[in-house]
């Protein structure tokens, strides 16, 4: 059975979306943690997913319903193409900190970094 929120906010300043749920369970999810494990084809690739990197500053700029089974998040690096379901944003919320560890650990397997700066200075070296 599908988990609805009964509260979503978005805090622009600590870029992050908070979900609640009737159980009294909340999710905090961090804008760039969001933005990396997009449902987008341009992340998630064609059953491949393509690790995105540099995102440590990304934040949502607006959330808005997409019918009644998911939000669709705008991006302030102009990604606004995923469209989470509620199912999706509670798993993603269940599974916060395994994949963000898994995450951390792919971005190292590959020599990539979380911050865009240094991403630009390795690409130019």
């Amino acid at each position: 059975m599908t988990q609805l929120p009964t509260d979503i906010k978005l805090h622009k300043a600590s870029k992050t979306l908070s979900l609640k749920y009737a159980s009294g369970e909340e999710h905090h999810l961090p804008a760039e943690f969001l933005r990396v494990h997009s449902p987008s084809a341009e992340v998630q690739g064609h059953g491949k997913p393509i690790l995105q990197f540099g995102k440590i500053g990304v934040g949502l700029i607006k959330v808005e319903p997409a019918g009644q089974y998911a939000l669709k998040l705008t991006f302030d690096d102009g990604h606004d193409s995923g469209l989470f379901t509620w199912e999706y944003l509670y798993q993603l919320g269940v599974r916060q900190e395994d994949l963000w560890n898994d995450y951390l650990g792919e971005l190292k397997a590959a020599g990539k970094t979380r911050d865009p700066n240094e991403s630009i200075v390795k690409l130019m070296l």
